[in-house]
C-alpha cells in the first residue's frame, strides 16, 4: 500500500469541495486549535476540514495527516480516515497509534485483508497489547477466521480480563464456536461488579439460551430489559419466546461445553464420586443374551473410553463418537479404538448427515450407548438411525434414567428421564425387538442410586 503525503485526501459526497487556500500568513498551528476546538465540539466534518488546511500548508507534517485521520474516523469518513493514516505512517513508521489507527481505519473501510495484515505486524512486535489483539481479532472475523479470531479475543480479554469489549466479543465468539458455558463464566464477573450494565445481562441471557437454561436466561433479560428503557437490545422479544416455552430442551452445545470442562476429572469423578457402572452392567447383559465374538461395535458418547475398555474384548473393530473433543482426545489416549470421531449419536448412526463418520453403513454387530442418552429427550430419531446402522441381527444396548410416568421428562439435573413404555414404543417404531429391559442403577447422586433402565433391542433378520 502506497500514500502520497502531497496528494490531498480524497473528498467524500458530504464534504463542501476542495479545502480553501491557506491564506499567507496563517499560522499551522491555529489550524490545530482551530481543528481540535471544532472536533472537541462535536463538529468532525468542520474539524476535518481545518485539518485539510493543515495538511495543504505542511504536506510532511505527519501529525496534520494523523489529525485529518482521527476527524475523518469520527465523521465516518474511513476513504479519507485510510488515506491520512498511511499518509502519517509513510512520514514517520515509528508513531505507534498512527499504525493502529490506520489497521483500524482499514477495517472500518470494509478492508479486512489488508487490516489483517496491518494488525498482525502490530501484534508480531507487542504481542501484549490488548487493544491490538483485540483489533487483529475483529478482522480474522471479519475476513471469515472464525477460529483464529477466537483464539486473538482469548488473548485480548487475558491480558484485559476487566476490558468489558474485549469480554464481550469473546463471549460473543464463544457462543458462535459452541461454548457458551465458557461466555457465561466469562460475563458474570463483570456483571457482578457492574450490575447496572444492560449490555451484560442481555449478553448472558443470550449465553443461557444457547445452553438451553430458560430460566436463567429469563433472569437475565428481565434485568437487561428493565435497565434498557427504550429496549433498544431486544431482550422483550426474547423474553417473549421464552415465555412461551421455547428451548427448554437440552442443547449440543451445552453437552460439548459440558464435558469438555470434565474431560479431566471425568474419570476419577465418574467412577470414583458417582459409582458409574452401566458398562459393566450393559456387558453382563450382552453376554447373557450371547452373540459371539470378533464384532464391529460403534460406542455412542465414548466419553474418555470407559465403555472401550469393557467391550474391547468382544469386538474385532471398536469405534467411538462424541461431542466433545476432549473427550475424545482421553478416549484416544487408552490406545483401544480402531477408530474416533468428534460428532453427536445421529451423525453418527445417519451416514447422510455424515458420510465420514460410517465407513460402512448398515454394518454394526452392536451399538452401545452407557449413560448417554439421559441427554438426548426425543429418542425417536435415535431408535431410527440404530435401526437403519445396525445389520439383520445387531443389536442396540443402553442405558437410560428411569421416568415414573410417559414420555420422557428433563429433571432437576438436566438430565432426562424416559418411561418404559416409551422405549418400548420407540424401538416398535423403529422395527427393533426389545429382547431385554430391566431396572438398574447406572450411577449414583449425592450417595443414592439413581433409578435407570437397561434395555438391549435387535434387529430382525
Amino acid at each position: 500500500m502506497s500514500f502520497d503525503p502531497t496528494a490531498p485526501a480524497p473528498i467524500s459526497a458530504d464534504r463542501e469541495g476542495s479545502p480553501a487556500p491557506i491564506p499567507p500568513g496563517v499560522v499551522p498551528d491555529l489550524l490545530f486549535q482551530t481543528g481540535y476546538d471544532r472536533l472537541y465540539a462535536d463538529d468532525p466534518v468542520g474539524a476535518a476540514r481545518t485539518f485539510r488546511k493543515a495538511c495543504a500548508a505542511d504536506p510532511a507534517s505527519g501529525d496534520a495527516w494523523a489529525a485529518l485521520a482521527d476527524a475523518a474516523q469520527a465523521a465516518d469518513d474511513t476513504a479519507t480516515a485510510v488515506h491520512a493514516y498511511g499518509c502519517a505512517v509513510l512520514i514517520d513508521s515509528g508513531v505507534w497509534a498512527w499504525r493502529v489507527g490506520l489497521a483500524d481505519s482499514l477495517l472500518r473501510a470494509g478492508r479486512p485483508t489488508a487490516a489483517v495484515a496491518a494488525y498482525s505486524g502490530l501484534a508480531a512486535e507487542r504481542p501484549d497489547a490488548a487493544l491490538v489483539r483485540l483489533g487483529f481479532a475483529r478482522a480474522l472475523l471479519a475476513e471469515g477466521r472464525k477460529d483464529e479470531a477466537l483464539e486473538e479475543f482469548r488473548e485480548a480479554a487475558a491480558l484485559r480480563p476487566d476490558d468489558r469489549d474485549a469480554v464481550l466479543e469473546l463471549s460473543s465468539a464463544l457462543i458462535e464456536a459452541g461454548d457458551a458455558l465458557g461466555a457465561v463464566e466469562r460475563l458474570q464477573p463483570l456483571s457482578r461488579r457492574d450490575p447496572d450494565d444492560a449490555v451484560l445481562h442481555h449478553a448472558i441471557g443470550r449465553a443461557w439460551i444457547a445452553l438451553r437454561e430458560p430460566e436463567k436466561a429469563l433472569a437475565a433479560l428481565r434485568k437487561a430489559r428493565d435497565l434498557d428503557s427504550d429496549d433498544s437490545l431486544g431482550s422483550a422479544a426474547l423474553i417473549a419466546a421464552l415465555e412461551a416455552g421455547e428451548g427448554a430442551d437440552l442443547s449440543a452445545a451445552y453437552v460439548r461445553a459440558l464435558f469438555d470442562r470434565y474431560a479431566d476429572r471425568f474419570d476419577q469423578d465418574l467412577v470414583g464420586k458417582l459409582g458409574y457402572a452401566a458398562p459393566e452392567l450393559l456387558r453382563r447383559a450382552v453376554d447373557r443374551l450371547g452373540g459371539g465374538n470378533g464384532l464391529r461395535v460403534l460406542d455412542l458418547g465414548c466419553g474418555t473410553g470407559l465403555a472401550g475398555v469393557t467391550f474391547r474384548s468382544l469386538a474385532g473393530h471398536l469405534a467411538g463418537v462424541d461431542l466433545s473433543p476432549r473427550m475424545v482426545d482421553k478416549a484416544r489416549a487408552r490406545a483401544l479404538y480402531d477408530d474416533l470421531w468428534v460428532g453427536d449419536v445421529a451423525a453418527a448412526l445417519d451416514p447422510t448427515l455424515d458420510p465420514a463418520l460410517d465407513p460402512a453403513p448398515a454394518g454394526w454387530d452392536l451399538l452401545v450407548a452407557a449413560d448417554v442418552l439421559v441427554y438426548i429427550g426425543d429418542l425417536a430419531p435415535v431408535f431410527r438411525a440404530a435401526a437403519d446402522a445396525l445389520r439383520p441381527g445387531g443389536r442396540f444396548a443402553a442405558t437410560v434414567e428411569r421416568l415414573d410416568g410417559d414420555g420422557f421428562a428433563l429433571g432437576p439435573t438436566r438430565r432426562y428421564a424416559h418411561a418404559e413404555a416409551y422405549l418400548r414404543a420407540m424401538a416398535e417404531a423403529a422395527g427393533l425387538r426389545i429382547l431385554m429391559l430391566e431396572p438398574c442403577a447406572p450411577r449414583r447422586e449425592k450417595g443414592v442410586d439413581v433409578p435407570g433402565l437397561l434395555f438391549v433391542a435387535e434387529k430382525p433378520l
